[in-house]
């Protein structure tokens, strides 16, 4: 049975498909949320809440936008990332003052975050496949330099200037914008 097939079963709360799944895509998995989360109780912590949010997030699942192995990736990607904001909150122990304005962003800025994004991807997509993909390593994936140069063969400084060049290309193409 093909993936495709899977995910249609998944769809259908079928809980072999999801077993099926997450052993297809097991090592994918690990290695996502490996180079985001070095402590492996919070690497299997994080697997745990992947598993949870695929069976959740089933019926979402839409075949026409991404494919299976993109969707499983986005959602471990997120579930990494949520995991790791999730450490930094509770690593302080702050209380909430009612003489502070709530720190989430107003419309206006989610409309401004949303426009800076579309203009970020745009330029992305100019960018060649390579650069990219180095790219979402460093900055979506949050790998680190070492890990990226070891499983590239190269070094870390070489890592570091294409990635250097990477930001500067895209601070010409965003217009100076870029950090």
């Amino acid at each position: 049975m093909d993936l495709w097939a899977w995910m249609e079963r998944l769809g259908q709360d079928d809980h072999e498909a999801l077993e099926h799944l997450l052993a297809h895509y097991d090592g994918m998995l690990r290695y996502i949320v490996g180079g985001m989360l070095s402590d492996p109780q919070d690497r299997e912590d994080c697997l745990a809440q992947v598993r949870s949010k695929l069976w959740e997030g089933r019926h979402q699942y839409d075949r026409e936008k991404a494919s299976p192995t993109t969707w499983l990736t986005a959602l471990c990607r997120n579930a990494a990332y949520d995991h790791l904001r999730s450490q930094r909150r509770h690593g302080t122990s702050e209380s909430l003052d009612p003489r502070h304005p709530d720190p989430s962003p107003g419309p206006e800025e989610q409309v401004l975050r949303q426009e800076r994004v579309q203009q970020l991807q745009e330029a992305l997509s100019k960018l060649s496949a390579r650069d990219r993909t180095l790219f979402y390593r460093k900055y979506y994936y949050l790998q680190s330099t070492a890990r990226i140069a070891a499983e590239l063969g190269t070094t870390e400084r070489a890592v570091e200037g294409r990635l250097y060049r990477i930001r500067k290309r895209l601070q010409t193409l965003l217009g100076g914008d870029a950090t």
